[in-house]
C-alpha cells in the first residue's frame, strides 16, 4: 500500500557516480543493476550519507541536512554485502534479541543461531542475521547491497517474501543485484549503472 512520496533525491553525485534524480514512494522498490565495479555500492552508500556526496535528499519532506546523520541513517539504512560485526555472537548485536529470534525463521534461520559464534556461521547465515539486525529497527527506507547473493532459490524466495511484507507495511526498498529475475519480481523500476552513469530500463522508466 503506497502512501505517497517518501524519499526524494535530486542531483545526487559523488566520485565515481554521475548526478542522479530519484523519487521513491512508501511500498516502492527500485533494483540497481550493472556489472561489478559500475557504482552500485557507491550509490547506496551515498544515499545513506556514508561517503562524501553532493545533491539534495529529503525524507518525508525533511532535508537530509536538517537532521543529524545518525537519525538519517536509522531511517535510511544501508546493509553492506559484507556486513560488519563487533562482538563474538550475533545476539550481542541486538538490543532485544528475542525480537530477532522471532524473525529468524522467516529468513530460514534457527533462532538458536543468535547464540553461535559468528565465525561458525556461513556467509549466507551471517548476511541474513545482519538483515534481521536492520529489519528490527524498522527503517523507512532499506538500502540493501546484494541481499540474496549466494543463497539458494528457496532461501532467496524467503528473503523476498520478508521484504515484500515490509514494503506492504510501508517501507521502501532500493537494492543492488546481479539477479535479473529477482529485479523483475521484486522491483517496480530497474536502474542500470555503467561506469557510474545511470539509465532506467525502458519499461520501468524513472525517476
Amino acid at each position: 500500500m503506497v502512501r505517497g512520496l517518501m524519499l526524494q533525491i535530486r542531483a545526487l553525485a559523488r566520485s565515481g557516480l554521475e548526478a542522479l534524480d530519484l523519487d521513491l514512494a512508501a511500498g516502492d522498490a527500485v533494483a540497481v543493476l550493472g556489472p561489478s565495479g559500475c557504482g552500485k555500492t557507491l550509490l547506496l552508500r551515498a544515499i545513506a550519507d556514508l561517503d562524501p556526496n553532493q545533491g539534495r535528499l529529503a525524507l518525508d519532506g525533511q532535508d537530509r541536512e536538517a537532521m543529524p546523520a545518525p537519525q538519517w541513517r536509522r531511517q535510511v539504512t544501508y546493509l553492506a554485502a559484507e556486513p560488519g560485526w563487533w562482538a563474538a555472537r550475533p545476539a550481542e548485536h541486538f538490543a532485544e534479541p528475542e525480537v530477532a529470534r522471532a524473525l529468524l525463521p522467516t529468513l530460514k534461520l534457527m533462532p538458536a543461531m543468535l547464540d553461535r559464534p559468528i565465525a561458525e556461521l556461513s556467509t549466507g547465515e551471517r548476511h541474513r542475521i545482519a538483515l534481521a539486525r536492520v529489519l528490527v529497527q524498522s527503517p523507512q527506507v532499506l538500502l540493501l547491497d546484494e541481499p540474496t547473493s549466494g543463497l539458494d532459490q528457496e532461501t532467496t524466495h524467503a528473503v523476498e517474501a520478508v521484504l515484500r511484507q515490509r514494503m506492504a507495511q510501508g517501507a521502501a526498498l532500493i537494492f543492488s543485484t546481479h539477479d535479473e529475475d529477482l529485479a523483475r519480481r521484486l522491483a517496480g523500476r530497474r536502474l542500470r549503472l555503467n561506469a557510474g552513469r545511470a539509465a532506467w530500463d525502458d519499461e520501468s522508466a524513472g525517476p
